[in-house]
C-alpha cells in the first residue's frame, strides 16, 4: 500500500513537468495564413520550418509571370527537409546545396526559431538572401543555415528566388501581357513576395513583423540594396545588411528596352519565334539554351514597376527604405588576374592593362593605385580589381545613404584570410570569386593574401562549423563570435554595438569616415583610400 501510495504520489507531482517535457520534445507545429505546418525541433531546440510555400510554384502558364499567392491546404503540411533549388548551372565552386534536386517549383523559405514561450515580447527577424551572381545559389546552403542565429533570440528565414533566364528574362511579348506592362525582375519580384510573407506571418513563429532585417551577400547584397528602394518591399524593412555589392554598380539594372532586346536575341538563339513557344520549352532544355547564350546576359531593369525609375536617381533623391544600415566588403574581393589577365605581375605590364582600360584616364588610376616597383604591382593590381569588381558599388551604397537619409550607416572592411584548406578535400584550390575547384595537380595554393569575396559569410552567420572545406582554428571562431555579435545587435537594435565588443562609430557625413577593420585584432579607423572611390564615382556619373 505505501510502495502504491508513493507512486501516486509521484505520478501526481511529476504529471506536468512530464507532459510540458513531452510537449517541448514533439515536432512543432505553426499555423500560416495558408495552412498549418510541421516542422523539425533541432537539438538545440531550435524550430526549423524547411520548405514553406510563399507563393505558387511558378511553372506553366505562370513561367515569367510575378509570383502568385501561394494555396491553401487542409490538414497538417510537412515542413522538415528542403525545397528543390531554383533551376541553375554549375558555376561556382563554393555551392554546397542541401536540396534533393533543382526545380522551377522553388518558391519556399525556411524559418529557423526560437521555441515559443508565452508572455515573452515578439523577436527581431532576419532575411537573408544567398548570392551567386542571380544564376547560382539556394536558401538551403549551410553557410546561410538560421539555426545559429535563432539561437541569439533572432528568427531567422533564407528565401529561394528565381535565377538567371527563369528569374530575370524580359521581352516585349511578356512585358505586353502582364498588368504592368513590363517584364524581366522575377526574382527580386519573389523576394518583394516573400518579404510580404513575412510581415503576414512571422508573428505566428514569434517574430516581429516591425522588426525585420534583409541581409545578403554578393548578389544577395544587391538584391538588399534592390529591395530598400522597391515600393513593393520598402515598407516591411526595418533595418539593412550588405555584404559585398550593391546596384549601383554590380549587376546594375538596365533599361527595360534593353532587357527586352536581350530577351528577343535569346529567343532567336534558342530557335523560338514566340513566348508561345519559351514557354512549352522543358525546364532543362531552356537552362541549357540560356548556358549556350550566356548564363550572365539576363540583367534586372527598371520596369516602372519594381524600381518606378533608375535605381541610381532613386537613392539620390532618398526615396530608400529609411533604416539603419551595416554595409562593407572584403580587402581581397578579386585577384589581380582580373586586371593582368595571363600577363606576369610587372610594372611594365600593369601600366599596359590599366592603358588598355582606362585610356587618357590612365595616369590618374596609376596615381591611385600606385605600384613603383615589380614587388607592389600583385597588391595594387589586387586593390583595383576589388573596387571595380564590388568595393566601389558597396561605399557608392554606403556613401549615398549617408548622405540622404537620417539613419545610421556602419561600415566594415573584412580582412581575415580563411586558413588552409583540409587536406583530406583532395585536389582543390581556391576558384572564383570565392569558391573552390578541382586541380588537375598536388601543388599546395599558396595561403591567401586576404579575405576573398565571400569569405565573411560563415563567420557573420555563425557557422563555420558546417564548411567542411577549411581547417578552422581557435582564432577563426572568436573572430566569428566577434561578427555573429555585431550582426546580431544591429538586427536586434539597429546598432552593432555591445559588451564586451570592440566600440564600432557611426559613418557619418563628416571626413574621414570612420570604418571597422573585422579581423583577430577589431577595430575602427579612419577611411582610407576615399579618393579612389570618388574616382570611380565621377567616372561612373560621366558613362
Amino acid at each position: 500500500m505505501r510502495i502504491h501510495i508513493v507512486i501516486a504520489c509521484l505520478l501526481l507531482h511529476g504529471a506536468m513537468p512530464v507532459v510540458a517535457q513531452h510537449v517541448a520534445q514533439s515536432a512543432p507545429q505553426v499555423k500560416t495564413a495558408n495552412g498549418i505546418i510541421e516542422g523539425v525541433l533541432e537539438k538545440s531546440g531550435i524550430h526549423a520550418f524547411k520548405g514553406v510555400p510563399f507563393a505558387a510554384p511558378p511553372v506553366g502558364a505562370l513561367r515569367w509571370k510575378a509570383p502568385a499567392a501561394a494555396a491553401n491546404w487542409e490538414g497538417v503540411r510537412m515542413a522538415k527537409k528542403f525545397a528543390p533549388k531554383p533551376m541553375q548551372t554549375n558555376v561556382f565552386g563554393d555551392m554546397n546545396s542541401r536540396a534533393d534536386s533543382a526545380s522551377e517549383d522553388c518558391l519556399y523559405l525556411n524559418v529557423w526559431a526560437p521555441a515559443p514561450a508565452k508572455g515573452k515580447a515578439l523577436l527581431p527577424v532576419l532575411v537573408y538572401f544567398y548570392g551567386g551572381g542571380f544564376v547560382a545559389g539556394d536558401a538551403s546552403e549551410p553557410r546561410y543555415d538560421g539555426e545559429s542565429m535563432a539561437r541569439q533570440g533572432i528568427v531567422a528565414l533564407t528565401v529561394n528566388y528565381r535565377l538567371g533566364v527563369f528569374g530575370f528574362l524580359a521581352h516585349s511579348e511578356l512585358s505586353t501581357e502582364a498588368p504592368y506592362h513590363a517584364s524581366g525582375n522575377y526574382g527580386l519580384l519573389d523576394q518583394a513576395a516573400a518579404l510580404q510573407w513575412v510581415h503576414d506571418n512571422i508573428a505566428a513563429f514569434g517574430g516581429d513583423p516591425k522588426r525585420v532585417t534583409i541581409a545578403g551577400e554578393s548578389a544577395g547584397s544587391v538584391s538588399v540594396s534592390a529591395q530598400m528602394i522597391s515600393p513593393l518591399s520598402r515598407d516591411f524593412i526595418a533595418g539593412a545588411i550588405g555584404e559585398s555589392g550593391s546596384l549601383l554598380g554590380t549587376l546594375r539594372a538596365v533599361s527595360l528596352q534593353e532587357g527586352e532586346h536581350t530577351g528577343a536575341e535569346f529567343a532567336t538563339a534558342a530557335g523560338k519565334n514566340s513566348l508561345e513557344d519559351l514557354r512549352a520549352m522543358p525546364a532543362d532544355a531552356l537552362l541549357q539554351a540560356a548556358a549556350q547564350f550566356g548564363v550572365f546576359r539576363f540583367s534586372s531593369v527598371v520596369d516602372r514597376y519594381f524600381f518606378p525609375t533608375s535605381p541610381y536617381a532613386m537613392y539620390d533623391e532618398g526615396q530608400q527604405a529609411q533604416v539603419p544600415l551595416l554595409v562593407g566588403w572584403n580587402n581581397l574581393e578579386m585577384g589581380h588576374q582580373m586586371i593582368l589577365g595571363q600577363e606576369k605581375p610587372t610594372k611594365e605590364n600593369y601600366e599596359k592593362a590599366v592603358q588598355r582600360l582606362y585610356g587618357n584616364k590612365a595616369t590618374d588610376v596609376l596615381k591611385l593605385y600606385k605600384a613603383t616597383t615589380d614587388d607592389e604591382v600583385i597588391a595594387a593590381a589586387d586593390d583595383l580589381a576589388g573596387d571595380r569588381f564590388i568595393g566601389f558599388s558597396t561605399w557608392k551604397w554606403s556613401n549615398v545613404h549617408i548622405n540622404t537619409s537620417n539613419k545610421p550607416v556602419y561600415r566594415y572592411i573584412y580582412e581575415r584570410a580563411r586558413p588552409e584548406m583540409v587536406s583530406a578535400m583532395g585536389n582543390v584550390v581556391p576558384g572564383l570569386a570565392g569558391g573552390v575547384q578541382k586541380s588537375t595537380t598536388a601543388v599546395k595554393p599558396p595561403p591567401a593574401r586576404g579575405a576573398v569575396h565571400s569569405a565573411e559569410i560563415e563567420y557573420a552567420m555563425g557557422n563555420l562549423a558546417t564548411n567542411k572545406v577549411y581547417a578552422w582554428t581557435k582564432e577563426d571562431y572568436a573572430i566569428s563570435q566577434v561578427m555573429q555579435a555585431y550582426f546580431a545587435n544591429f538586427i536586434k537594435t539597429g546598432n552593432p554595438n555591445g559588451k564586451g565588443l570592440p566600440a564600432w562609430p557611426i559613418a557619418t557625413s563628416q571626413t574621414p569616415v570612420q570604418v571597422m577593420h573585422i579581423n583577430v585584432q577589431s577595430a575602427a579607423a579612419a577611411e582610407q583610400h576615399r579618393d579612389r572611390y570618388l574616382f570611380m564615382d565621377e567616372q561612373a556619373a560621366g558613362k
